[in-house]
């Protein structure tokens, strides 16, 4: 039996980026000389498109459908990836110093967005081939060395290498990066890792986003203004002598994380109402994309986002109660490694528009504007809901 609820809670959540895409454009149809409509009618698109996908893939049977589709997804998202930073400036417009987006005609295609649910099946399909079957012929009491299971995870580095060089230096995009590195260290887990293998991930993860920083300029003033801004309430939680220690000095203050900290403490526990906020009036900068939740904050309060969030919590939640229930270890892999997607996407997001993390640029699932996002999850949803036919639900 298909997993309503979570199809359900999937649905409410498109439609609340949808009117959402509507009401917090309104400074950026002005921007750029647009229809009233012209997010709304795109965002309605994508949504419809995929509640259909989702509840038409959802109604399949898993055993003839998650195999083709999933690599479909993987094969075809790679190639457009690697062709996107080569393609003429009509067919992929560069936009900030790098070409992640293909369009053809009216619709803009984000392959990134189509390879994440691509790259988890593929994780899924491999560990239940390869790692779970040689984990499972140890006996309890005869373990993996570090070294052991370095090699036995090596191809995985490998191809990872490849896919952070892509997204990372092709498409300008570390954030994507973060969020596939986090997920491929869980499903590592989830396919029995020992915690020296997380433990030495993390290590080398934290020295490699530390080389991606250092060695990029506009990262570089990134991660200065996100200190400018912390800098003081952290001296104070260290003796006085440590208020010597040279702090980083801007010529203009950061503005974006500061207005979406107005715009939450603005909407209070209950918000201005829909449509009244103030500053997404050219104050918050891609309020309907980035800075979603700052802009629904201050129009529906603490307590609507707070909604919003426990609806995505549950989303996650019930993706891994399928996990916990079917028998079979793709499946398993796969509900477990799309519910991270969602979770690491949503909590980077959140704690960039706090101040609590530099900002990385990460879509909040379903609720940011952008089609190619909200349709690659529908897919990997819908996915989702044709194994949870098989689980003890």
């Amino acid at each position: 039996m298909i997993d309503r609820s979570l199809f359900l809670a999937a649905v409410t959540l498109i439609v609340t980026g949808i009117v959402f895409s509507y009401s917090l454009s309104a400074y950026t149809v002005l921007l750029y000389n647009v229809p009233p409509y012209h997010f709304l009618l795109r965002q309605l698109v994508a949504g419809v498109a995929g509640i259909v996908l989702m509840w038409y893939i959802a109604r399949q049977n898993p055993k003839k459908v998650v195999i083709w589709l999933g690599f479909t997804l993987l094969v075809v998202s790679a190639f457009l990836m690697v062709a996107t930073p080569f393609l003429p400036e009509q067919i992929a417009r560069e936009v900030g110093g790098a070409k992640r987006w293909i369009r053809l005609g009216p619709v803009s295609l984000a392959p990134v967005e189509f390879f994440k649910v691509g790259f988890v099946f593929f994780l899924a399909w491999s560990f239940s081939r390869r790692v779970i079957p040689k984990h499972a012929a140890r006996s309890e009491d005869v373990r993996y060395t570090l070294k052991e299971e370095l090699l036995l995870l090596l191809p995985y580095i490998i191809v990872f290498a490849a896919i952070m060089f892509i997204i990372a230096i092709f498409q300008n995009d570390l954030g994507q990066v973060v969020v596939l590195a986090a997920t491929l260290l869980f499903m590592m887990i989830f396919a029995g890792s020992s915690i020296r293998i997380f433990g030495f991930s993390i290590l080398v993860g934290g020295l490699a986003l530390a080389a991606f920083v250092v060695t990029s300029p506009h990262r570089i003033e990134r991660f200065k203004g996100w200190w400018f801004m912390l800098q003081n309430s952290v001296a104070k939680l260290f003796p006085q002598w440590a208020h010597a220690v040279p702090k980083v000095n801007l010529v203009e203050e950061p503005y974006q994380v500061s207005n979406s900290l107005h715009a939450i403490h603005h909407g209070g526990l209950f918000g201005v109402g829909l449509g009244n906020g103030v500053l997404k009036l050219g104050f918050l900068s891609e309020v309907h994309t980035d800075f979603v939740l700052a802009g629904m904050a201050e129009e529906i309060g603490v307590v609507g986002v707070g909604a919003v969030v426990m609806l995505l919590l549950f989303i996650i939640f019930r993706l891994l109660r399928i996990a916990g229930r079917v028998p079979n270890t793709i499946y398993y892999l796969y509900c477990s490694g799309l519910a991270m997607i969602i979770g690491f996407a949503f909590l980077i997001n959140a704690l960039g528009i706090s101040g609590v993390i530099p900002l990385k640029g990460i879509a909040v699932p379903f609720l940011s504007y952008g089609g190619s996002q909200v349709v690659a999850l529908s897919i990997g949803i819908g996915l989702a809901l044709s194994m949870s036919k098989e689980a003890n639900l």
